[in-house]
């Protein structure tokens, strides 16, 4: 197939949201998964009976072997990755000296390394036939930081520089690599933070709101079909830090 996208850690939230969008506008998509499997199998079935083309594996981005594999399974079923959309990712608030070195290298070798799994594991073809697209998910505080997130900051913003840089080595290649960064998004992830907190936290936005999960997922397509954008980081955080 022309149109073959695997979108990491895509069971639920802007992962699932923009695994959905993709299917619906013509892209045969792998929705990965390490634990939620009920539901990456739900949005397979859902988006199967809409006549579109989805399958789902299980896989730890941050484990070289089982992204090879995963790699592999989407194509003897689909074909070669044309979009990867590096998604997958792990937060924990904690003061920074309270971070154990088990807790630091979890969440870079998931946010950062499964970057770095996912996109060796599909590029090769993608140099053959000189043309895909990569987009990586970071965050706002990925270029701003955010107090009490240290680790997931400096992931964030570590995908932030190899955005930019593989868009230079890839573009004569015909590859794009550009970024999204969303700001307050309304997910699970944010939901541990309590209704209090997250009330005052919508004061602050502009628009008085927080994101949705399409909404991200809107900014992770129009990268994907713009054929004369790379190496750019498209901030979608309803205006919070103009």
């Amino acid at each position: 197939m022309d149109k073959v996208a695997l979108v990491t850690g895509s069971s639920r939230g802007i992962g699932a949201a923009t695994a959905a969008l993709l299917a619906h506008e013509g892209w045969a998509v792998c929705i990965n998964f390490l634990e939620q499997r009920e539901k990456a199998e739900a949005l397979v079935r859902r988006l199967r009976q809409e006549d579109r083309i989805a399958m789902c594996v299980q896989a730890d981005v941050s484990d070289r072997e089982q992204v090879d594999r995963m790699v592999g399974q989407i194509e003897d079923s689909l074909g070669h990755v044309t979009l990867l959309v590096n998604n997958a990712g792990i937060a924990r608030q904690q003061q920074f000296q309270d971070v154990d070195p088990e807790t630091w290298h979890r969440i870079l070798s998931v946010n950062l390394g499964g970057c770095f799994n996912c996109s060796q594991a599909v590029i090769r073809p993608m140099l053959r036939s000189h043309s895909g697209c990569i987009v990586n998910i970071s965050s706002i505080w990925g270029s701003h930081g955010a107090s009490c997130e240290s680790v997931y900051s400096a992931s964030k913003h570590a995908i932030i520089g190899l955005t930019r840089s593989l868009a230079a080595e890839l573009a004569p290649s015909g590859i794009r690599v550009n970024c999204v960064a969303p700001g307050v998004i309304d997910t699970d992830m944010i939901r541990v933070l309590g209704e209090e907190t997250l009330s005052a936290l919508r004061e602050e936005m502009p628009l008085r709101r927080f994101g949705t999960p399409e909404e991200v997922a809107e900014s992770v397509l129009h990268l994907a079909v713009s054929e004369y954008i790379t190496g750019q980081v498209l901030t979608v955080d309803g205006g919070f830090l103009f």
